[in-house]
């Protein structure tokens, strides 16, 4: 059975979704005012395994990755650079894509945006308006966490620190892992001379960020999903903001499963553009490294675990891939040490028997694919041994392959 980490739970837990074979699952996508870098990719590349490993299992997987397209920081990114906010995120999301095609990951058929989503945002709002949640402050609307019963739980944000006099942050996002202890903006009334905004049934303005996940879970998802993803920074304010507007409006538990990934560190250090460390998938591409040794790096390792890049561990990691081949195309080619395979023993059949149980047992222990490569590379390496020793035949080297290609559905970065 697959257990996952619940962070709602702080365990392991066997994962159940509501549907015995259809699999509700959101993860947090790229902000596109920027290019997102290989720490967002190594989010993205557990998820996408997640997924494929949900299929392997024989689940329908709907997924919804989002794109956050209107917010503060893209909206003065656009004035900074001189561009129209549209222009700016469309440059941003066509190297998404270019990227996500290099790197392997499977991406939904249909990928809402902050900028389509805005007729639910305002739905939302009115909803949690009129059932006291939000409230009117000049032309903005606010959440009132004190209102919702159960604010921060994701976080288990200690509640007796919050302020006795009213606060408000009206802020999309603030830096750093922090608390706003107080009321969150849902929607940015219109101030004269703004050039981004919509003409609604609640006036002129835009949704705050605060709504925009919300409005794009629910009007694709609905209002229950069983696994929500995403890096760790969305456990300070985020989940739980998406948490508290979800289930003010349903009534309902939102997600079953919370899943969270840690950092990807350079040289022991967060990337920053203050620090000036960003790393871009095609900054190591031009350092002569393919896409799947990308892939691979940024996914070996457990996801809940910081990983640190630099280039020596960068290369030390990644020969263990270029070993892996060395062994797949052993047992690929009619060579088998000089001497064609003659007898076989039961040790050959057990070991390719093995391959799937020993890859699932890994992946079954919340998406241990490190745990999993190296059981398949011990594996393979006896393999190896026993066809130079004339033990494996032709037929049961296509078998191996079958095998490999199920593993590597999952994968990605196997089979060349």
């Amino acid at each position: 059975m697959l257990k996952l980490y619940n962070t709602m739970a702080r365990k392991k837990e066997v994962f159940e979704p509501r549907n015995d074979r259809v699999v509700k699952m959101f993860t947090c996508g790229p902000s596109i005012y920027g290019r997102p870098h290989v720490g967002n990719y190594r989010s993205f590349l557990w998820e996408d395994v997640l997924q494929r490993y949900l299929g392997f299992l024989g689940y329908r997987v709907e997924r919804v990755l989002n794109f956050t397209d209107v917010e503060d920081k893209a909206i003065a990114e656009a004035e900074k650079t001189r561009m129209t906010i549209e222009d700016l995120t469309a440059a941003n999301a066509e190297q998404f894509f270019a990227d996500a095609r290099d790197l392997r990951i499977e991406l939904p058929n249909h990928i809402p945006r902050s900028s389509t989503s805005v007729d639910q945002a305002v739905k939302l709002i009115q909803i949690l308006l009129g059932k006291g949640y939000a409230y009117w402050y000049g032309k903005d609307v606010f959440f009132d966490p004190l209102k919702f019963n159960g604010f921060g739980k994701l976080f288990r944000l200690d509640m007796s620190r919050w302020p006795k006099e009213k606060k408000r942050f009206k802020k999309d996002t603030y830096p750093g892992r922090r608390w706003n202890l107080g009321d969150f903006i849902l929607w940015h009334g219109y101030k004269p001379g703004d050039k981004v905004y919509w003409d609604t049934g609640i006036g002129k303005g835009r949704p705050s960020w605060n709504i925009q996940d919300p409005a794009m879970i629910t009007e694709t998802l609905g209002y229950t999903v069983d696994i929500s993803c995403g890096g760790i920074d969305n456990l300070y304010r985020h989940h739980d903001y998406n948490i508290a507007v979800i289930e003010a409006v349903s009534g309902e538990e939102f997600s079953r499963y919370w899943i969270h990934g840690e950092h990807l560190l350079v040289d022991g250090k967060k990337m920053s553009k203050s620090v000036g460390n960003i790393i871009y998938p095609q900054d190591l591409m031009k350092e002569g490294y393919s896409a799947r040794s990308i892939r691979f790096y940024l996914l070996y390792g457990h996801h809940r675990e910081p990983l640190n890049l630099t280039k020596k561990i960068f290369e030390k990691t990644t020969q263990k891939l270029v070993l892996l081949n060395g062994l797949v195309e052993k047992l690929s080619s009619g060579d088998s040490g000089g001497s064609r395979a003659r007898k076989t023993d039961s040790s050959v059949e057990a070991l390719i028997d093995r391959l799937i149980p020993d890859f699932e047992r890994n992946m079954n222990d919340d998406l241990n694919i490190k745990g999993a490569f190296d059981a398949t590379f011990e594996n393979l390496s006896q393999l190896v041994s026993l066809k130079v020793d004339g033990k494996v035949t032709g037929k049961q080297c296509e078998k191996i392959r079958k095998e490999l290609i199920r593993i590597d559905k999952v994968f990605q970065f196997i089979l060349q």
